[in-house]
Protein backbone atom coordinates (compact mmCIF):
# COMPACT_ATOMS: atom_id res chain seq x y z
CA UNK A 1 0.00 0.00 0.00
CA UNK A 2 1.25 3.49 -0.79
CA UNK A 3 2.20 5.47 2.28
CA UNK A 4 3.85 8.71 3.25
CA UNK A 5 7.51 8.15 4.03
CA UNK A 6 9.52 10.35 6.45
CA UNK A 7 8.18 13.66 5.28
CA UNK A 8 7.49 16.93 7.06
CA UNK A 9 3.99 18.20 7.61
CA UNK A 10 2.26 19.67 4.59
CA UNK A 11 1.74 23.40 4.37
CA UNK A 12 -1.67 24.41 3.02
CA UNK A 13 -2.11 26.39 -0.16
CA UNK A 14 -3.73 29.80 -0.28
CA UNK A 15 -7.02 29.49 1.55
CA UNK A 16 -8.87 31.30 -1.22
CA UNK A 17 -8.61 28.17 -3.34
CA UNK A 18 -10.96 25.53 -2.01
CA UNK A 19 -10.65 22.29 -3.96
CA UNK A 20 -10.41 18.55 -3.30
CA UNK A 21 -7.02 16.94 -2.70
CA UNK A 22 -5.12 16.43 -5.95
CA UNK A 23 -3.23 13.22 -6.72
CA UNK A 24 -0.88 13.65 -9.67
CA UNK A 25 1.15 11.11 -11.62
CA UNK A 26 3.28 11.57 -14.70
CA UNK A 27 5.52 9.23 -16.69
CA UNK A 28 8.22 10.24 -19.16
CA UNK A 29 7.94 8.59 -22.62
CA UNK A 30 11.56 7.59 -23.16
CA UNK A 31 10.94 3.96 -24.07
CA UNK A 32 8.22 1.41 -24.72
CA UNK A 33 6.25 0.65 -21.51
CA UNK A 34 7.36 -2.45 -19.60
CA UNK A 35 6.26 -4.46 -16.58
CA UNK A 36 8.34 -2.30 -14.25
CA UNK A 37 6.37 0.79 -15.33
CA UNK A 38 3.12 -1.04 -14.75
CA UNK A 39 3.95 -2.53 -11.34
CA UNK A 40 5.88 0.43 -10.00
CA UNK A 41 3.87 3.39 -11.31
CA UNK A 42 0.77 2.75 -13.40
CA UNK A 43 -1.00 0.13 -11.28
CA UNK A 44 -0.48 1.82 -7.89
CA UNK A 45 -1.43 5.26 -9.26
CA UNK A 46 -4.70 3.94 -10.68
CA UNK A 47 -5.42 2.01 -7.48
CA UNK A 48 -4.81 5.12 -5.37
CA UNK A 49 -7.36 7.08 -7.39
CA UNK A 50 -9.93 4.30 -6.92
CA UNK A 51 -9.35 4.39 -3.15
CA UNK A 52 -9.73 8.18 -3.09
CA UNK A 53 -12.86 8.93 -5.16
CA UNK A 54 -13.23 12.35 -3.50
CA UNK A 55 -9.83 13.49 -4.82
CA UNK A 56 -8.94 14.89 -8.22
CA UNK A 57 -6.75 12.32 -9.98
CA UNK A 58 -4.53 13.77 -12.71
CA UNK A 59 -2.37 11.70 -15.05
CA UNK A 60 -0.07 13.12 -17.68
CA UNK A 61 2.55 12.29 -20.26
CA UNK A 62 5.71 14.15 -19.28
CA UNK A 63 6.61 14.48 -22.94
CA UNK A 64 8.85 17.54 -22.85
CA UNK A 65 10.90 15.95 -20.06
CA UNK A 66 11.74 13.22 -22.56
CA UNK A 67 13.42 15.71 -24.91
CA UNK A 68 16.50 15.61 -22.69
CA UNK A 69 17.08 12.11 -24.12
CA UNK A 70 14.89 11.48 -27.17
CA UNK A 71 16.11 13.36 -30.26
CA UNK A 72 14.21 11.53 -33.01
CA UNK A 73 10.85 13.29 -33.62
CA UNK A 74 9.19 10.23 -35.16
CA UNK A 75 10.27 8.03 -32.26
CA UNK A 76 9.18 10.77 -29.85
CA UNK A 77 5.61 10.79 -31.23
CA UNK A 78 5.47 6.99 -31.24
CA UNK A 79 6.55 6.79 -27.60
CA UNK A 80 3.93 9.35 -26.56
CA UNK A 81 1.17 7.37 -28.29
CA UNK A 82 2.43 4.09 -26.81
CA UNK A 83 2.41 5.48 -23.28
CA UNK A 84 -1.03 7.08 -23.64
CA UNK A 85 -2.49 3.85 -25.03
CA UNK A 86 -0.87 1.92 -22.16
CA UNK A 87 -2.49 4.06 -19.47
CA UNK A 88 -5.93 3.66 -21.01
CA UNK A 89 -5.50 -0.06 -21.65
CA UNK A 90 -4.48 -0.54 -18.01
CA UNK A 91 -7.69 1.03 -16.73
CA UNK A 92 -7.45 4.81 -16.87
CA UNK A 93 -10.84 6.27 -17.89
CA UNK A 94 -10.38 9.63 -19.66
CA UNK A 95 -14.09 10.37 -19.14
CA UNK A 96 -13.67 10.24 -15.36
CA UNK A 97 -10.04 11.22 -14.80
CA UNK A 98 -7.97 14.08 -16.16
CA UNK A 99 -5.47 12.70 -18.67
CA UNK A 100 -3.32 15.08 -20.66
CA UNK A 101 -0.05 15.70 -22.44
CA UNK A 102 2.31 18.07 -20.62
CA UNK A 103 3.10 20.04 -23.77
CA UNK A 104 -0.60 20.84 -24.26
CA UNK A 105 -0.68 22.87 -21.03
CA UNK A 106 1.36 26.06 -21.59
CA UNK A 107 0.78 27.17 -18.00
CA UNK A 108 3.28 24.50 -16.94
CA UNK A 109 6.07 26.29 -18.78
CA UNK A 110 5.03 29.75 -17.63
CA UNK A 111 5.12 28.58 -14.03
CA UNK A 112 8.43 26.79 -14.64
CA UNK A 113 10.06 30.09 -15.64
CA UNK A 114 8.58 31.96 -12.68
CA UNK A 115 9.82 29.25 -10.31
CA UNK A 116 13.27 29.21 -11.90
CA UNK A 117 13.63 32.87 -10.97
CA UNK A 118 13.22 31.94 -7.29
CA UNK A 119 15.32 28.74 -7.36
CA UNK A 120 18.99 28.73 -6.40
CA UNK A 121 21.63 27.17 -8.61
CA UNK A 122 22.93 25.38 -5.53
CA UNK A 123 19.69 23.43 -5.25
CA UNK A 124 19.98 22.30 -8.87
CA UNK A 125 23.61 21.31 -8.30
CA UNK A 126 22.39 18.74 -5.76
CA UNK A 127 19.95 17.01 -8.13
CA UNK A 128 20.78 13.31 -8.56
CA UNK A 129 20.44 13.21 -12.36
CA UNK A 130 22.84 16.12 -12.85
CA UNK A 131 25.36 14.78 -10.34
CA UNK A 132 25.21 11.29 -11.87
CA UNK A 133 25.98 12.65 -15.34
CA UNK A 134 28.93 14.66 -14.05
CA UNK A 135 30.21 11.66 -12.08
CA UNK A 136 30.07 9.45 -15.18
CA UNK A 137 32.16 11.93 -17.17
CA UNK A 138 34.59 12.43 -14.29
CA UNK A 139 35.17 8.68 -13.96
CA UNK A 140 35.64 8.42 -17.70
CA UNK A 141 38.38 11.07 -17.65
CA UNK A 142 40.08 9.45 -14.69
CA UNK A 143 40.09 6.02 -16.37
CA UNK A 144 41.64 7.52 -19.49
CA UNK A 145 44.29 9.29 -17.41
CA UNK A 146 43.28 12.75 -18.61
CA UNK A 147 42.93 15.89 -16.57
CA UNK A 148 39.46 16.50 -15.17
CA UNK A 149 38.21 19.80 -16.59
CA UNK A 150 34.88 21.24 -15.41
CA UNK A 151 33.80 21.92 -18.99
CA UNK A 152 34.58 18.35 -20.06
CA UNK A 153 32.76 16.59 -17.21
CA UNK A 154 29.63 18.63 -17.92
CA UNK A 155 29.79 18.03 -21.68
CA UNK A 156 26.85 15.62 -21.56
CA UNK A 157 24.65 17.94 -19.48
CA UNK A 158 22.07 19.95 -21.41
CA UNK A 159 20.10 22.68 -19.68
CA UNK A 160 16.98 20.54 -19.88
CA UNK A 161 18.65 17.91 -17.72
CA UNK A 162 20.04 20.54 -15.36
CA UNK A 163 16.72 22.37 -14.86
CA UNK A 164 14.60 19.21 -15.03
CA UNK A 165 13.61 19.43 -11.32
CA UNK A 166 12.17 22.92 -11.84
CA UNK A 167 9.95 21.78 -14.69
CA UNK A 168 8.88 18.79 -12.61
CA UNK A 169 8.08 21.12 -9.73
CA UNK A 170 5.91 23.18 -12.09
CA UNK A 171 4.11 20.01 -13.20
CA UNK A 172 3.19 19.37 -9.58
CA UNK A 173 2.71 22.83 -8.10
CA UNK A 174 0.54 24.13 -10.94
CA UNK A 175 -2.25 21.82 -9.81
CA UNK A 176 -1.64 22.26 -6.09
CA UNK A 177 -1.00 18.51 -5.95
CA UNK A 178 -1.01 17.13 -2.43
CA UNK A 179 0.11 13.57 -3.20
CA UNK A 180 2.55 12.37 -5.87
CA UNK A 181 3.08 8.59 -6.12
CA UNK A 182 6.72 7.96 -7.06
CA UNK A 183 9.40 5.32 -6.95
CA UNK A 184 12.33 5.62 -4.61
CA UNK A 185 14.54 7.16 -7.30
CA UNK A 186 12.10 10.06 -7.74
CA UNK A 187 11.65 11.02 -4.10
CA UNK A 188 14.35 13.70 -4.30
CA UNK A 189 12.41 15.49 -7.05
CA UNK A 190 9.41 15.85 -4.75
CA UNK A 191 11.65 17.13 -1.98
CA UNK A 192 13.10 19.68 -4.41
CA UNK A 193 9.57 20.69 -5.45
CA UNK A 194 8.79 21.29 -1.78
CA UNK A 195 11.92 23.43 -1.41
CA UNK A 196 11.04 25.45 -4.50
CA UNK A 197 7.46 25.99 -3.31
CA UNK A 198 8.60 26.96 0.19
CA UNK A 199 11.05 29.53 -1.15
CA UNK A 200 8.39 30.99 -3.46
CA UNK A 201 5.90 31.18 -0.59
CA UNK A 202 8.42 32.96 1.63
CA UNK A 203 8.84 35.63 -1.02
CA UNK A 204 5.29 36.00 -2.31
CA UNK A 205 2.90 34.64 0.31
CA UNK A 206 1.12 31.39 1.01
CA UNK A 207 0.39 30.48 -2.61
CA UNK A 208 1.66 26.98 -3.41
CA UNK A 209 0.90 23.64 -1.77
CA UNK A 210 3.96 21.71 -0.63
CA UNK A 211 3.50 18.22 -2.11
CA UNK A 212 4.02 14.89 -0.39
CA UNK A 213 5.37 11.84 -2.13
CA UNK A 214 3.71 8.45 -1.76
CA UNK A 215 6.08 5.52 -1.80
CA UNK A 216 5.22 1.82 -1.83
CA UNK A 217 8.26 -0.10 -0.53
CA UNK A 218 7.02 -3.38 -2.00
CA UNK A 219 7.11 -1.99 -5.55
CA UNK A 220 9.88 0.58 -5.20
CA UNK A 221 12.34 -1.47 -7.28
CA UNK A 222 11.12 -4.15 -9.69
CA UNK A 223 13.89 -6.52 -10.82
CA UNK A 224 14.63 -6.89 -14.50
CA UNK A 225 15.69 -10.04 -16.34
CA UNK A 226 19.30 -9.63 -15.11
CA UNK A 227 18.52 -8.85 -11.46
CA UNK A 228 19.14 -5.12 -11.63
CA UNK A 229 16.25 -2.68 -11.44
CA UNK A 230 14.02 -3.11 -14.49
CA UNK A 231 15.02 -0.19 -16.68
CA UNK A 232 15.24 0.74 -20.33
CA UNK A 233 18.75 1.99 -19.60
CA UNK A 234 19.84 -1.56 -18.68
CA UNK A 235 18.03 -3.25 -21.57
CA UNK A 236 16.59 -5.75 -19.08
CA UNK A 237 12.88 -5.03 -19.39
CA UNK A 238 9.88 -7.27 -20.01
CA UNK A 239 7.56 -5.58 -22.53
CA UNK A 240 4.04 -4.81 -21.38
CA UNK A 241 2.27 -4.83 -24.72
CA UNK A 242 4.65 -6.52 -27.10
CA UNK A 243 3.60 -9.69 -28.88
CA UNK A 244 3.04 -12.92 -26.97
CA UNK A 245 6.30 -14.22 -28.44
CA UNK A 246 8.20 -11.14 -27.25
CA UNK A 247 6.74 -11.61 -23.79
CA UNK A 248 7.73 -15.29 -23.76
CA UNK A 249 11.29 -14.58 -24.91
CA UNK A 250 11.78 -11.93 -22.25
CA UNK A 251 10.43 -14.13 -19.45
CA UNK A 252 12.51 -17.11 -20.51
CA UNK A 253 15.53 -14.79 -20.53
CA UNK A 254 15.21 -14.11 -16.78
CA UNK A 255 18.42 -15.00 -14.99
CA UNK A 256 18.25 -18.04 -12.67
CA UNK A 257 20.79 -20.01 -10.66
CA UNK A 258 22.13 -23.41 -11.62
CA UNK A 259 19.90 -25.46 -9.30
CA UNK A 260 19.26 -28.86 -10.90
CA UNK A 261 15.72 -30.25 -11.29
CA UNK A 262 14.43 -31.48 -7.95
CA UNK A 263 16.74 -29.28 -5.89
CA UNK A 264 15.24 -26.78 -3.41
CA UNK A 265 15.23 -23.20 -4.67
CA UNK A 266 15.26 -19.99 -2.67
CA UNK A 267 12.20 -17.79 -3.44
CA UNK A 268 13.91 -14.88 -1.67
CA UNK A 269 16.61 -14.67 -4.32
CA UNK A 270 14.54 -15.83 -7.30
CA UNK A 271 13.84 -13.14 -9.90
CA UNK A 272 11.12 -15.34 -11.37
CA UNK A 273 9.33 -15.51 -8.02
CA UNK A 274 9.76 -11.80 -7.29
CA UNK A 275 7.97 -10.94 -10.52
CA UNK A 276 5.42 -13.75 -10.15
CA UNK A 277 4.27 -12.52 -6.74
CA UNK A 278 3.48 -9.09 -8.20
CA UNK A 279 0.76 -10.63 -10.37
CA UNK A 280 -0.47 -13.73 -8.54
CA UNK A 281 -3.02 -13.76 -5.73
CA UNK A 282 -2.01 -14.89 -2.25
CA UNK A 283 -2.93 -18.56 -2.75
CA UNK A 284 -1.03 -18.90 -6.03
CA UNK A 285 1.95 -17.08 -4.55
CA UNK A 286 2.07 -19.41 -1.54
CA UNK A 287 1.78 -22.44 -3.81
CA UNK A 288 4.65 -21.29 -6.02
CA UNK A 289 6.80 -20.48 -2.98
CA UNK A 290 6.25 -23.96 -1.52
CA UNK A 291 6.99 -25.70 -4.79
CA UNK A 292 10.27 -23.81 -5.13
CA UNK A 293 11.32 -24.50 -1.53
CA UNK A 294 10.47 -28.19 -1.86
CA UNK A 295 12.16 -28.55 -5.25
CA UNK A 296 8.91 -29.59 -6.93
CA UNK A 297 9.26 -27.26 -9.91
CA UNK A 298 12.04 -26.56 -12.41
CA UNK A 299 13.06 -23.09 -13.48
CA UNK A 300 11.70 -23.79 -16.96
CA UNK A 301 8.30 -24.76 -15.55
CA UNK A 302 8.29 -21.75 -13.22
CA UNK A 303 8.96 -19.45 -16.15
CA UNK A 304 6.20 -21.14 -18.13
CA UNK A 305 3.75 -20.51 -15.28
CA UNK A 306 4.89 -16.91 -15.04
CA UNK A 307 4.32 -16.45 -18.76
CA UNK A 308 0.86 -18.02 -18.64
CA UNK A 309 -0.09 -15.84 -15.66
CA UNK A 310 1.03 -12.53 -17.18
CA UNK A 311 -0.15 -13.36 -20.68
CA UNK A 312 -3.62 -14.20 -19.38
CA UNK A 313 -3.84 -10.99 -17.36
CA UNK A 314 -2.68 -8.91 -20.33
CA UNK A 315 -4.95 -10.47 -22.95
CA UNK A 316 -7.78 -7.95 -22.68
CA UNK A 317 -5.60 -4.86 -22.02
CA UNK A 318 -3.42 -5.84 -24.98
CA UNK A 319 -6.48 -5.83 -27.26
CA UNK A 320 -7.45 -2.34 -26.05
CA UNK A 321 -3.87 -1.14 -26.54
CA UNK A 322 -3.71 -2.48 -30.09
CA UNK A 323 -7.07 -0.93 -30.94
CA UNK A 324 -5.90 2.48 -29.72
CA UNK A 325 -2.57 2.27 -31.51
CA UNK A 326 -4.44 1.51 -34.73
CA UNK A 327 -6.29 4.86 -34.38
CA UNK A 328 -3.76 7.35 -33.02
CA UNK A 329 -5.93 10.32 -33.88
CA UNK A 330 -8.32 9.05 -31.21
CA UNK A 331 -5.48 9.12 -28.67
CA UNK A 332 -4.71 12.72 -29.66
CA UNK A 333 -8.35 13.74 -29.26
CA UNK A 334 -8.53 12.20 -25.79
CA UNK A 335 -5.34 13.97 -24.72
CA UNK A 336 -6.50 17.30 -26.14
CA UNK A 337 -9.80 17.01 -24.26
CA UNK A 338 -7.86 16.19 -21.10
CA UNK A 339 -5.65 19.22 -21.62
CA UNK A 340 -8.72 21.48 -21.69
CA UNK A 341 -9.75 20.08 -18.30
CA UNK A 342 -6.22 20.40 -16.95
CA UNK A 343 -5.99 24.05 -18.01
CA UNK A 344 -9.27 24.78 -16.22
CA UNK A 345 -7.80 23.31 -13.04
CA UNK A 346 -4.55 25.21 -13.54
CA UNK A 347 -6.14 28.61 -14.12
CA UNK A 348 -6.80 29.52 -10.44
CA UNK A 349 -3.20 28.78 -9.49
CA UNK A 350 -1.77 30.87 -12.31
CA UNK A 351 -4.07 33.78 -11.53
CA UNK A 352 -2.81 33.84 -7.94
CA UNK A 353 0.83 33.31 -8.95
CA UNK A 354 0.67 36.18 -11.44
CA UNK A 355 -0.91 38.45 -8.87
CA UNK A 356 1.65 37.41 -6.28
CA UNK A 357 4.64 38.35 -8.45
CA UNK A 358 3.01 41.67 -9.39
CA UNK A 359 1.91 40.99 -12.93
Amino acid sequence: MNRLVNQPANRPANRSMHRPDVILTGIKPTGSPHLGNYIGAIRPALALARRSPEAHALYFLADYHALTLVKDPVRFRDLCHELAATWIACGLDPDRQVFYRQSDVPEVFELSWILSCSTSKGLMNRAHAYKAQVDRHTRGHMRSGGDVDAGDVEAGVNMGLYSYPILMAADILLFQAKYVPVGRDQEQHIEIARDIAARFNRSFGDVLTLPLYLSDPSTAEIPGTDGRKMSKAYNNTIPLFGSREQLRRAIFGIKTDSSPPGAPKDPGTSLVFQIYRQFADEDRTDTMRNRLVQGRITWKAAKEELFDLIDGLLERPRAVYEELMADRSRIDRLLEAGACSARELARPTMEIVRQAVGR
